[in-house]
């Protein structure tokens, strides 16, 4: 299917583009999902796929959140999606570079800021995917199914002890 040539608007109220991820979104703070909306979604779209990921960690690109199956029509993500490997919905989380299933929030070493960009995906299919898979698995079985996508950038720097403990 070919991809939308107009960008889903991917927003939330914490955090603009570019700019810092609140500390309560962090492993400094509560580690809670940020809340997410979107719009400019394409019609045709079955379900939608959601993944957070930091490519400035240390040994690469480290994923911090895997979530897929959410309803087509969904609109937001509240702020703490609990870690569950299915939710009330019908989505689906995998596991993140911890390991764990859900939300692994930011938490960078010392040093530069980090990048960690959340990417909605629309798709035509909904998958089936058991819970529990990683980002790569969730990447190929996507292939060809995306409709769209948006992105939201925000960036975190390690301001206390208590980050740095996970790999970004």
């Amino acid at each position: 299917m070919p991809m939308s040539d107009n960008p889903i608007q991917l927003v939330s109220p914490a955090f603009t583009h570019g700019t810092v991820i609140p500390v309560e979104h962090t492993c400094e703070g509560q580690d809670i999902s940020p809340p997410l909306s979107w719009t400019g979604v394409p019609v045709e779209r079955r379900s939608l796929a959601l993944v957070c990921d930091d490519p400035d960690a240390p040994r690469g690109t480290w994923v911090h959140w895997v979530l897929y199956n959410l309803p087509g029509e969904s609109v937001e993500l509240s702020p703490g999606i609990p870690a569950l490997p299915e939710l009330p919905s019908g989505a689906r989380q995998g596991r993140n570079d911890s390991g764990e299933i859900g939300y692994n929030g930011p938490c960078p070493p010392a040093g530069k800021p980090h990048r960690y960009y959340f990417r909605l995906y629309a798709l035509d299919i909904l998958l089936t995917l058991p819970h529990g898979v990683t980002k790569q698995e969730l990447e190929q079985a996507m292939a060809d199914h995306i409709l769209g996508q948006g992105t939201l950038m925000g960036v975190y720097q390690r301001g206390s002890e208590a980050a740095g403990r996970r790999g970004g």
